[in-house]
């Protein structure tokens, strides 16, 4: 089911697949669905493959390949199962013209299964080891999936994670930095503000001069930027100054800015800290470095290259969200993304381009082969 004998994609069969994919709810809360997409996936790939299950806090993922078992290989191509939450209705996939809708579907479940695809056609014929890693927590972290796996050994020389680019190349992803700001002062009556110390102040103020240094942009620019995710205090009644108040900062910094690219969570909590007002304490849940492969690697080209012959433009996209490349681009392994087109990504109409995906499998095929060449 798949493929033609002229190796294209026999598209209603392929669709037919993704439709039950997409209609499996694989969230971070439901692990029987998470493994459920993985096998679904599996049985996909089809036998005469080597299967390596790995499991880390319950989240279920798997590594498969062609000959004796190993772990290193010569390409990974990485896709994750699972998805953000959505309406019941949105696990129930509906055609359209030329759009498939269903939560996954831009990302990345259609993507997943061309990957599955590619490497079921060439895996058993390639002059190289091709690994096919299926993980399910990309959406929450990808910690108990690709880093998991990267820590019992898993490598590979090139990776091509699948996330949605329409056939463009992304080389270059934001890192992330999850920061609470913490204010204290002390309470009194809200009629003698002078007699107390506000926290929710203070916490303001302090928010202020790191928005004036990182100021929310008026378009897309590849910078340095801070997201005020949430302000609470334990304060409930208008007549109380607040003696505590808490800030979440969701901050996406790209590899150029060398305040953050490289920092670790002492480093940043000593370059926020002058930032804040006396009282304000700055505790950095975690960070995750930014991802980049070199430009002129001879994969990107090839991957490139095939992707012009199928008519699309190869460029280089720049991603501001991260992903699981960076666990790849810490250790020095460098990855891209590279998917099918489509649009709505974690909203309540997410599609996929089904127009991209027969020519996305067959430049994955050929930037396979371009590599044994």
């Amino acid at each position: 089911m798949g493929v033609g004998h002229d190796g294209s994609v026999e598209l209603n069969g392929f669709l037919a697949a993704a439709e039950e994919l997409l209609a499996v709810p694989s969230t971070a809360d439901r692990p029987a669905e998470l493994r459920r997409a993985v096998e679904l996936v599996l049985d996909f790939v089809g036998p005469g493959f080597q299967v390596a299950w790995f499991e880390s806090s319950g989240v279920p993922s798997a590594l498969v390949h062609h000959g004796p078992e190993r772990r290193d290989f010569r390409v990974v191509l990485n896709a994750h199962l699972d998805v953000v939450p959505a309406a019941p209705e949105q696990f129930q996939p509906r055609r359209d013209g030329d759009r498939l809708y269903a939560r996954g579907a831009q990302d990345m479940k259609i993507t997943a299964l061309a990957q599955a695809l590619a490497f079921r056609e060439t895996a058993a014929t390639l002059p190289y080891p091709l690994a096919l890693q299926l993980v399910a927590d990309e959406e929450v972290g990808g910690r108990d999936g690709t880093r998991y796996q990267l820590e019992q050994g898993v490598t590979g020389e090139f990776v091509v994670i699948g996330e949605h680019s329409k056939l463009d190349i992304v080389a270059d992803s934001k890192g992330v930095a999850h920061v609470r700001l913490h204010a204290t002062g002390h309470s009194g009556h809200g009629a003698y503000p002078w007699l107390g110390d506000n926290a929710l102040l203070k916490l303001g103020r302090t928010i202020e001069r790191v928005t004036e240094r990182y100021p929310v942009p008026v378009e897309e620019a590849w910078r340095t930027t801070v997201n005020l995710a949430r302000i609470e205090t334990p304060n409930r009644a208008f007549n109380q100054i607040p003696a505590e108040a808490e800030a979440w900062l969701d901050i996406r910094f790209p590899t150029e800015d060398t305040d953050w690219a490289g920092a670790d969570a002492e480093r940043i909590t000593a370059h926020l800290a002058a930032f804040c007002e006396p009282g304000v304490t700055v505790a950095v849940d975690h960070v995750d470095p930014p991802h980049h492969a070199d430009h002129d690697r001879p994969e990107i080209a090839h991957l490139r290259d095939a992707a012009r012959e199928e008519g699309y433009g190869g460029e280089f996209l720049y991603k501001h969200g991260a992903g699981d490349g960076r666990f790849y681009s810490a250790r020095g392994i460098p990855a891209v993304a590279f998917g099918v087109g489509g649009h709505g990504q974690h909203g309540p109409h997410e599609y996929a381009e089904i127009s991209t995906i027969a020519p996305y499998h067959r430049a994955l095929v050929d930037f396979l082969h371009r590599l044994a060449r």
